[in-house]
Formats: structure tokens, C-alpha cells, sequence
């Protein structure tokens, strides 16, 4: 039986001078809290990174623990090592509110039994530059992190801002440890596997985490992320058979165009490019910055297609080269005012 109070779990990698911040953010959540609280760090980093990671934990009161290489393993251990009944699951990346620690306390605190985990939003750091402004018209890189200021109740959430009871947790065998990528889908597995076994998770708005805007600073980070989360979803439908659909996959209809007709390649392209661009302007007026920033976000979320066709073939299932995960397809989420943006494309 654990002790009541807030466990807050942190896998790492690198990331030293964020991991700090987070770390120096989380004290005043823990001063606002009435619940003890304790902070565990969960390191797979080098030996250089490792021993930083170690300094800081010292300065903050934090456990350091070396941890395996997976985020989803990583999160277990940390689980496995926590003294209290609450699991706050953060990442390295993010900056706690002061409101954090004690609104998710409090809303599963006062909770029915059949809550099992509490959601809360997570904003990116505004920057003005243009990868910002191209990657906020995406459907798909942090739309997810903003659905619990939207919704009531989700079927999954991101674990970037994730409370979760330890005992509905450990009743579904917590994270899947050796899924097909080093970090993405875990999360929604744990969360479908949560709802799945009657384990509800409600939304709280005010419990707020902050995202460092270095997510978005670079193409190559943006790029990497979105083929990410697209091998991702081929990995979920392999462990949630039931929740494929059929999607217009552009990576796979520009390859077959290319084998059947390769002439009509470039007009095909272009036509799927002017589609998606004009679902990403949405009601703005079509000025020279705003078209191109749409069409610059409609190619980079073509990444995320290039993840799903990637992994369809790494998977032995080219049969699932025009079909996506149904991120959303479930009635677990019950939104108080529709999304402006539905994860998966």
C-alpha cells in the first residue's frame, strides 16, 4: 500500500540546461501543494550529461535513478520506484505552473473511483519566427497537448502532462516497454488501455504545463518528430487492431503514382499540396506569408505520412499503406467545444 501524496516521474536524455529549468520550475508547484511531494529523474544519458543530470538533482531534492533506453521502461521504473499513490508523468522538455502539482492532486483527489488519470494542457512556447508560425497551422505536431483545455473527459493523453492513479496504472501493466519506436505511442497505449478496463480520464484545464518552444526551432526536429509519431501509428494498430481506418496516405499515393504514372507525378503532388495547404489557411485571409506558411506546413506534415509508410513496410504491412490509427474514433472523448485541429492528418 503506498503512502498518499504526489509521485513526479521524469524520464531524460540529455537535455541538461531544460532539465534544470523543469527542476527549478516544480518548486514553487511543490510549495503550492498540500500533499507531499517527490520528484524522481529516470537518466539514460552519457556519462557527461549523467553526472549534470546528478548535480541538479541534488540541488532540487530530486531522486536520480539510472534508467533503459525506452521513455515508455524509463516511466515504469520510475513508477516502480515512487513512494505515493499519485503519478504526475512530465517531461524534460516542459516547465511546471505553480497550479500544476495541486489541481491534478486535488481533481483526482475528488474524483470518483472510476476516474483513473487527469489530463491537462500543455501550451508551447510562443516564439516569433517563421517555424512557429508555420508549425501552429499543423494538424498534427502538438495538437494533441492542447486537447484537455478542450475536452471534458479524453480516451488517451499526452504523458508530457499526465496524473494518473498508481493503482489503475498498475492494473493495466503501465507502459508498453519495447514498442516500435525509442518515444511516441506509448502514451495513447497506456490511455486506451486505461478506458479500455473502465479507468475514465477527465480533463482539467488549469492544471497547466508550459512546452519548451525548442520542439519547433529547428526543420530537422520538426521533421524527426512528425515520422515519429506516423511509425507510431502503425505500431498502435498493430496492438489495437480494431482502430485502423482508411486514409488518403500521400506518401503512398505519390508512390504509386509514381510506379503507375510517373508522369502525372508533379500534378499529383500538386494537388494534394493545394488541398492540405487550404485546410491549413482556415479562415485566415490569403496573403503571400499566409499561403506559403500553409504550404510550408502541409509538406513538413507530410512527414508524418512518411512515418505511417515507413513503418507499414518495416512492419511486413504494405495491406496498411492506406490506413491510419483513429486517434480519435472513440467516444471516451467528450469535448467541450470542438478542436480546431484532429490529430493523424
Amino acid at each position: 500500500m503506498s503512502d498518499q501524496g504526489l509521485s513526479v516521474v521524469i524520464p531524460v536524455k540529455g537535455r541538461v540546461p531544460q532539465m534544470r529549468r523543469l527542476l527549478e520550475s516544480l518548486r514553487a508547484s511543490i510549495e503550492a501543494c498540500e500533499e507531499p511531494v517527490e520528484v524522481l529523474v529516470v537518466d539514460d544519458s552519457e556519462p557527461a550529461d549523467a553526472r549534470a543530470h546528478q548535480e541538479h538533482c541534488a540541488a532540487f531534492a530530486a531522486r536520480y535513478l539510472r534508467g533503459p533506453r525506452h521513455v515508455g521502461a524509463k516511466r515504469n521504473d520510475g513508477v516502480r520506484a515512487a513512494a505515493y499513490d499519485l503519478i504526475l508523468f512530465i517531461d524534460s522538455d516542459c516547465l511546471a505552473t505553480p497550479q500544476l502539482l495541486r489541481r491534478h492532486a486535488q481533481t483526482l483527489r475528488g474524483a470518483d473511483e472510476g476516474v483513473g488519470a487527469v489530463a491537462g494542457p500543455t501550451f508551447v512556447q510562443g516564439v516569433d519566427n517563421a517555424m512557429f508560425r508555420i508549425m501552429s497551422r499543423s494538424r498534427l505536431l502538438n495538437s494533441a497537448f492542447e486537447w484537455p483545455a478542450q475536452a471534458r473527459q479524453v480516451g488517451w493523453a499526452t504523458t508530457c502532462n499526465l496524473a494518473v492513479r498508481r493503482d489503475a496504472f498498475e492494473a493495466v501493466g503501465g507502459f508498453a516497454e519495447r514498442p516500435l519506436t525509442v518515444v511516441g505511442g506509448e502514451d495513447v497505449d497506456l490511455g486506451l488501455r486505461l478506458t479500455e478496463a473502465g479507468h475514465r480520464i477527465v480533463c482539467d484545464r488549469e492544471a497547466v504545463v508550459v512546452h519548451d518552444k525548442s520542439s519547433i526551432e529547428s526543420l530537422g526536429t520538426v521533421c524527426r518528430r512528425l515520422i515519429t509519431y506516423g511509425r507510431s501509428g502503425q505500431w498502435l494498430l498493430d496492438v489495437h487492431a480494431g482502430r485502423g481506418r482508411p486514409k488518403l496516405n500521400r506518401v503512398s499515393a505519390l508512390s504509386a503514382t509514381a510506379v503507375a504514372g510517373p508522369l502525372l507525378l508533379p500534378a499529383v503532388a500538386a494537388v494534394l499540396l493545394a488541398a492540405d495547404a487550404r485546410q491549413r489557411l482556415g479562415d485566415d485571409a490569403p496573403t503571400l506569408r499566409s499561403l506559403a506558411e500553409s504550404i510550408a506546413c502541409a509538406g513538413l506534415d507530410w512527414c508524418f505520412d512518411l512515418g505511417e509508410f515507413i513503418a507499414a513496410w518495416q512492419l511486413g504491412r504494405p495491406d496498411r499503406l492506406f490506413t491510419g490509427f483513429g486517434w480519435t474514433d472513440d467516444p471516451a472523448f467528450v469535448w467541450d467545444r470542438e478542436p480546431a485541429q484532429r490529430y493523424g492528418g
